[in-house]
């Protein structure tokens, strides 16, 4: 972070001018330093939704929604989906580059190693009920880590940390599935570690101990892709979140908790799911024949109708994991035979009209990944209620990267943003009496 220049605020209420230094990144819009914008004027900058407010320096991950690029450490995401695996790319935000043969092999070996969890948390699942949101079993559990692993707690120890990030990365599949089995009554399956991340998750997810499970190398695949292209997303609600609640020196566990239940939101990681809702809508009502009618309905100001899966808050552009997205939901149909399947027929079309229509076109209102990945989690046989919990697994090693990077800076200070008060001024008690 270099600075060269600075920004003057003037004032017409007889307050002095102030400089700032502005700071350029290496790649990115400048930021102006308002950190002693208080002491100096006795005022505070108003932005809600923070959406002109840099909260962090980073090394991670960048967006340029411009451009619809999404890099995780420098490396592009098109490149990373297809010449990598997750776990490598877990490798690649935790440490900062690509493990060479051995380093991927001590990385996955290590990872292994964690896969299982305390069996007195397979108890924990009995005290929630069988029609519990999975989300909710998720949030509960991954918090509760903490009370088992006491040995890697202390976050100013960087070996902790990472003994910490191996551990939720390596332990996610497992509660996520345990979650899933819990509410179809079926026996929990253990890891089996001769398998690969995505297959491991999957064959506890789908099999059962009544016969051997044997994963499809291409649904595999199309899982391993989805990891990837969820696995970090710059400054996005749930990792400020995950951010937030590391600054006050919480431990990893609750940290990640909290990126878990901030991602629940629909507006966050419930968007596949909504997606999903729409097409299954239009569908009901008539399929592709009804597509005009459901489009003129987003255009009315006056209707409630939304089109979900469409538009970013940052990508400004066509958004770099749909197109990605859009080939794995291709394979993933054709390797099940569902290439005729009328929900994706259906999001082709939603797609062509969106890409072609001047109302979207203006709005840039473009296919994001959600618009592609419920239908391939569906094809697979995930629930929609699962939906989410696979958007906090990929996640997860992003959120602890994130975390990892903030508990190391030395001038690290716990997050404290500031108001613009509009409510009652001072005033005093009145006896009850005389109210």
């Amino acid at each position: 972070m270099t600075t060269q220049q600075k920004a003057t605020l003037s004032f017409e209420d007889g307050t002095p001018s102030v400089d700032f230094p502005v700071y350029k990144g290496t790649v990115g819009p400048d930021v102006v330093d308002i950190r002693k914008m208080y002491g100096a004027t006795g005022k505070f900058t108003f932005d809600p939704g923070f959406l002109s407010t840099a909260s962090c320096e980073s090394k991670i991950t960048y967006i340029d929604g411009d451009k619809g690029e999404l890099l995780y450490r420098g490396y592009p995401i098109e490149q990373l989906a297809v010449n990598c695996d997750y776990l490598e790319t877990c490798y690649l935000l935790l440490n900062g580059d690509l493990p060479n043969p051995a380093q991927k092999k001590d990385f996955e070996g290590r990872v292994l190693k964690h896969t299982m969890i305390h069996e007195q948390m397979t108890r924990f699942f009995q005290g929630f009920r069988r029609d519990a949101h999975p989300m909710a079993v998720l949030v509960g559990c991954v918090g509760a880590l903490s009370a088992f692993y006491h040995d890697s707690l202390d976050i100013q120890n960087p070996e902790h940390r990472f003994v910490s990030a191996i551990r939720l990365i390596a332990k996610m599949p497992t509660l996520v599935a345990m979650a899933y089995k819990y509410s179809q009554g079926q026996p929990f399956m253990y890891p089996q570690n001769n398998l690969s991340y995505a297959a491991n998750f999957m064959r506890m997810m789908f099999g059962t101990p009544c016969e051997e499970y044997v994963p499809n190398d291409v649904l595999v695949r199309a899982l391993d892709r989805i990891l990837i292209l969820h696995a970090d997303h710059e400054q996005n609600a749930s990792t400020s979140t995950v951010r937030l609640a590391g600054s006050s020196g919480a431990n990893p566990f609750a940290c990640i908790a909290a990126g878990i239940a901030t991602l629940w939101g629909p507006a966050h990681g419930g968007a596949n799911e909504a997606c999903l809702l729409m097409l299954n809508e239009i569908q009901e009502r008539g399929g592709v024949e009804k597509i005009g009618e459901f489009v003129k309905e987003v255009k009315d100001k006056n209707s409630h109708t939304r089109l979900m899966g469409f538009g970013h808050r940052v990508y400004k552009n066509y958004d770099p994991r749909a197109k990605l997205m859009r080939e794995t939901c291709h394979e993933v149909l054709n390797e099940l035979g569902l290439h005729n399947d009328p929900l994706f027929a259906l999001a082709m079309k939603l797609e062509q009209i969106a890409l072609e229509d001047d109302y979207f076109v203006q709005r840039k209102l473009y296919p994001n990944v959600d618009f592609y990945s419920g239908i391939v989690q569906r094809a697979m046989g995930m629930p929609t209620e699962m939906f989410t919990c696979i958007f906090a697994l990929a996640r997860t090693v992003g959120w602890i990267a994130q975390w990892g990077e903030m508990i190391s800076e030395p001038d690290q200070k716990i997050g404290r943003p500031r108001q613009l008060f509009t409510g009652a001024t001072r005033r005093d008690v009145k006896p009850i009496g005389n109210r």
